[in-house]
């Protein structure tokens, strides 16, 4: 009792009397079944096909009016914000209201009351963000507000995999512990199990040996093996095990990705290393946060449009309006209900904390299935043609959102935005890619007359050797690429400053690569 006194304390929570505790432990129970029961009961199908935007509206506006009335934080912020809940009526009513962020209300309110009636012990499990931005924070959470978020990890599953009809060993290669990855993401995969997939779960987390012991000895028994965990963490164990024989190709390697953006030939890339033969239903991303799970994901249909993109980057830049390459994936309004707010983007979604309209500061935009769809044609590009040559599924009207990532992991050169997305392409290029990890670390410097230089610090690859032949190719090739698919860079920078000022670093460097550390691609 002296435990959960001092507990209580620390979180700013109540101990509730015995008979408000009964009333709890019923409404969970409740809850739990109920939510359990509609995701094991309703097919995906019917779940992908409820998503029009007047009822998406209207469930974003029951999310406001639930959150009004049961969160204390959010109470508290309409009334220093001097808004009677009362007065929003109607989707355009909801558009007004002012939006959350970290610094206005999360970090201003005891995380208790964050949660539904400002009870912490609604909820059943709190994870650990990154802290990529700074302080990590902590995020409550209750088993019903998994089912959501594992719809997601179903798409996947079904769309991509097949996973319905293939007996599946999932091995959930993110950090496990207090982050949020690798915990949220076996639970999501278990119940998947529950729901009758074939799918069988297991958690060797960060570890590259253990992974490989894993895929070696379980991955015999499975007609394929599915890696979840961040794109170069994949690519490292991927290496790890070709540089000790290990024949991925036997085991029918299907990758889960989350966290960074990557080119569509870092994908071609590592789907060759473990034989994958069809890019568009060997992998997919998912755009998750902390905050609120897994908000899209990846699909057949999505990652068909983006290698179109990629290959044709004046269309790329005509659709989102950047040099860059964005995450494209799909998502469903009912569940993660998405706004733009000067280019960058809001979600609408219950959790542990419900959030609305929460500034997440990705930047990235909206397009809807029929006006990408429209888009393409006027482009001369067809995907559900193309998608139809490769496989049946992974074809839904859902819309689309993109995301570039946060404005301040870019530098700026010469008046010009340079981003870590350009320069990964000119290191997922043949011969070069062989060399490198695939990190990197991006700064602008100054020599001792005050010039500027575009300097890049890249990994090299285990066992791989620095010299000035390999330093002057991946030099090139960087700047070759740059000028290709940034039209800032190509006009803004002169030609005597395009060339980067490339050095070389070993695996795991501590200055630049520390291990155990989420990889920064920007320095200031």
């Amino acid at each position: 009792m002296e435990f959960y006194r001092s507990f209580s304390i620390a979180l700013s929570i109540e101990p509730p009397a015995i008979e408000e505790v009964r009333m709890i432990q019923e409404e969970k129970r409740q809850l739990a079944l109920t939510a359990f029961q509609a995701f094991l009961n309703t097919p995906l199908e019917l779940l992908l096909q409820r998503q029009q935007q007047p009822d998406a509206e209207a469930a974003a506006l029951a999310l406001f009016y639930s959150a009004a009335t049961t969160v204390p934080a959010y109470q508290a912020f309409l009334t220093d914000q001097g808004i009677d809940f009362s007065s929003i009526q109607t989707f355009k009513d909801f558009q007004t209201l002012p939006l959350l962020t970290k610094e206005n209300y999360l970090l201003r309110h005891p995380l208790s009351s964050l949660c539904r009636n400002g009870r912490l012990e609604t909820c059943d499990m709190i994870a650990v963000s990154s802290g990529s931005t700074g302080k990590p924070s902590f995020w409550p959470r209750f088993l019903a507000n998994e089912f959501q978020v594992a719809t997601r990890f179903e798409q996947v599953f079904y769309d991509s995999f097949q996973a319905d009809t293939r007996c599946t060993l999932a091995v959930i290669c993110f950090p496990l512990g207090t982050w949020v990855g690798g915990m949220y993401t076996a639970n999501c995969c278990r119940h998947l199990a529950s729901k009758g997939y074939p799918v069988t779960t297991i958690t060797p987390g960060n570890n590259p040996v253990e992974i490989i012991r894993v895929v070696q000895e379980l991955g015999p028994g499975f007609e394929q093996v599915v890696l979840l965990g961040y794109p170069p963490f994949l690519k490292d164990v991927i290496d790890r095990g070709r540089q000790q024989g290990m024949e991925w190709q036997r085991h029918q390697i299907k990758l889960v990705f989350a966290g960074e953006v990557f080119s569509e030939e870092w994908r071609s890339f590592v789907g060759e290393r473990v034989g994958g033969k069809q890019p568009y239903y060997d992998s997919a991303s998912l755009y998750g946060t902390a905050d609120a799970g897994v908000l899209g994901c990846e699909t057949p249909l999505s990652i068909c449009i983006r290698r179109f993109l990629a290959d044709h980057p004046q269309v790329a830049r005509a659709l989102f309006g950047e040099s860059r390459l964005p995450t494209l994936v799909q998502y469903d309004p009912l569940s993660r209900f998405f706004e733009v707010h000067n280019g960058t983007l809001l979600f609408s979604g219950n959790s542990g904390i419900p959030l609305v309209r929460y500034h997440i500061c990705d930047t990235g935009g909206l397009i809807t299935y029929d006006a990408m769809l429209k888009f393409l044609a006027e482009w001369g590009f067809d995907p559900l043609m193309q998608l139809q040559h490769e496989g049946e599924r992974g074809i839904r009207s859902l819309p689309f959102v993109y995301v570039f990532g946060r404005s301040h992991f870019t530098v700026s050169y010469f008046g010009a935005n340079i981003y870590p997305e350009n320069l990964t392409v000119g290191l997922e290029q043949p011969g070069i890619q062989a060399w490198v990890t695939g990190k990197f670390v991006l700064q602008v410097t100054e020599d001792p007359d005050s010039n500027k230089h575009l300097s890049v610090v890249v990994e090299l690859a285990p066992d791989v050797q620095a010299s000035e032949a390999r330093r002057q190719a991946i030099a090139t090739s960087i700047r070759s690429h740059l000028l290709r698919l940034n039209s800032e860079f190509a006009n803004y920078v002169s030609l005597e400053y395009q060339m980067p000022q490339v050095s070389l670093a070993h695996t795991g460097d501590p200055e630049y690569f520390p291990s155990g550390v989420k990889h920064r691609y920007t320095r200031r």
